[in-house]
Protein backbone atom coordinates (compact mmCIF):
# COMPACT_ATOMS: atom_id res chain seq x y z
CA UNK A 1 0.00 0.00 0.00
CA UNK A 2 1.57 3.23 -0.93
CA UNK A 3 0.67 6.78 0.75
CA UNK A 4 -1.61 9.10 -1.01
CA UNK A 5 0.10 11.47 -2.51
CA UNK A 6 -0.13 15.09 -0.61
CA UNK A 7 -0.42 18.36 -1.82
CA UNK A 8 2.53 20.15 -1.69
CA UNK A 9 3.52 23.75 -3.21
CA UNK A 10 6.85 24.11 -4.75
CA UNK A 11 9.09 27.07 -3.79
CA UNK A 12 12.70 27.69 -5.93
CA UNK A 13 14.82 30.79 -4.71
CA UNK A 14 16.68 32.23 -7.07
CA UNK A 15 20.23 32.42 -5.17
CA UNK A 16 21.65 35.03 -7.78
CA UNK A 17 18.73 37.40 -7.03
CA UNK A 18 18.30 37.03 -3.67
CA UNK A 19 20.50 39.66 -1.27
CA UNK A 20 18.86 38.30 2.14
CA UNK A 21 16.42 40.84 3.10
CA UNK A 22 14.27 38.55 4.95
CA UNK A 23 10.94 39.90 4.10
CA UNK A 24 10.17 36.22 3.34
CA UNK A 25 10.65 35.32 6.86
CA UNK A 26 7.84 37.70 7.72
CA UNK A 27 5.33 36.50 5.69
CA UNK A 28 5.51 32.51 5.24
CA UNK A 29 7.93 31.46 9.12
CA UNK A 30 7.28 27.99 8.31
CA UNK A 31 8.39 27.75 4.92
CA UNK A 32 11.93 30.69 5.06
CA UNK A 33 14.09 31.62 7.87
CA UNK A 34 17.88 33.62 7.54
CA UNK A 35 20.93 31.21 9.40
CA UNK A 36 23.17 33.28 11.61
CA UNK A 37 25.37 33.75 8.35
CA UNK A 38 22.30 35.47 6.98
CA UNK A 39 21.74 33.11 4.31
CA UNK A 40 18.05 31.95 3.39
CA UNK A 41 17.16 28.39 4.35
CA UNK A 42 14.08 27.50 3.11
CA UNK A 43 11.55 24.40 2.49
CA UNK A 44 11.62 23.75 -1.12
CA UNK A 45 8.23 21.19 -1.12
CA UNK A 46 6.45 22.45 1.43
CA UNK A 47 2.58 21.89 2.72
CA UNK A 48 -0.56 23.13 0.26
CA UNK A 49 -1.64 24.74 3.82
CA UNK A 50 1.32 27.64 2.85
CA UNK A 51 0.59 28.25 0.00
CA UNK A 52 -1.20 31.84 0.64
CA UNK A 53 1.75 32.61 2.97
CA UNK A 54 4.53 31.08 0.41
CA UNK A 55 2.36 33.32 -2.53
CA UNK A 56 2.80 36.40 -0.05
CA UNK A 57 5.93 36.21 0.71
CA UNK A 58 7.08 35.82 -3.37
CA UNK A 59 5.33 39.38 -3.80
CA UNK A 60 7.03 40.79 -0.94
CA UNK A 61 10.65 39.43 -2.14
CA UNK A 62 12.03 43.09 -3.41
CA UNK A 63 14.63 40.78 -5.62
CA UNK A 64 12.06 38.95 -7.08
CA UNK A 65 13.74 36.28 -6.19
CA UNK A 66 10.99 33.43 -5.40
CA UNK A 67 9.13 31.29 -7.77
CA UNK A 68 6.07 29.58 -6.35
CA UNK A 69 4.10 26.19 -8.74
Amino acid sequence: MTAPDIPVVTVYVDRSKCQGYGQCCFEAEDVFHLDEDGKLVYVADSDISHRADIVNAADVCPMQAITVS
